[in-house]
């Protein structure tokens, strides 16, 4: 009959215990969301797309994985690129945001009359963002801008950004 008691006791009190486990649990830390963009002008149109997924270690920290896909036609020239990255976010304070990311893009172009060109390149971004609760606005800068090799006109770049 001791044995049986003693038995119970240890069960209900790891029942109690666990029940008041205050650990966060791993998904409870992670945060969807990414950027998007469009841009239209006189012959040409830009869309961007940028999903990612960031785990928050603590307010101040953020680390995750992102993708994205921009179409930008411009006259008759087509390109679509792709990118896979890592994206590393902290905020020294509550309304500021600064921003490390590396991303590798693969671009396919298109031009009537030429053949298709079918390249990749490294782009890594520092930025710095103003940031009202899940949302953040701001600039960033392309360290890696090579301007024989990228798509993109400048190496700074707006940051629009949530997470949810």
């Amino acid at each position: 009959m001791r044995k049986i008691t003693l038995l119970l006791f240890f069960l209900i009190s790891f029942t109690f215990f666990a029940q008041n486990d205050n650990t966060p649990k791993f998904w409870d830390n992670v945060r969807f969301g990414g950027g998007f963009g469009l841009g239209f002008g006189s012959n040409s149109t830009t869309i961007a797309i940028s999903p990612s997924a960031i785990y928050e270690f603590n307010d101040m920290f953020a680390l995750g994985l992102g993708g994205s896909y921009l179409y930008a036609k411009n006259n008759d020239l087509k390109s679509n690129v792709f990118g896979a990255g890592i994206i590393s976010l902290y905020n020294p304070i509550q309304e500021f945001q600064l921003s490390a990311e590396f991303e590798q893009l693969f671009v396919n172009q298109k031009l009537p009359g030429f053949p298709d060109a079918n390249f990749d390149y490294p782009a890594l971004y520092l930025g710095g963002a103003y940031r009202i609760g899940s949302f953040s606005a701001g600039l960033r800068y392309d360290v890696l801008f090579d301007d024989s090799k990228s798509i993109f006109a400048s190496a700074f770049s707006p940051i629009l950004r949530f997470y949810f």
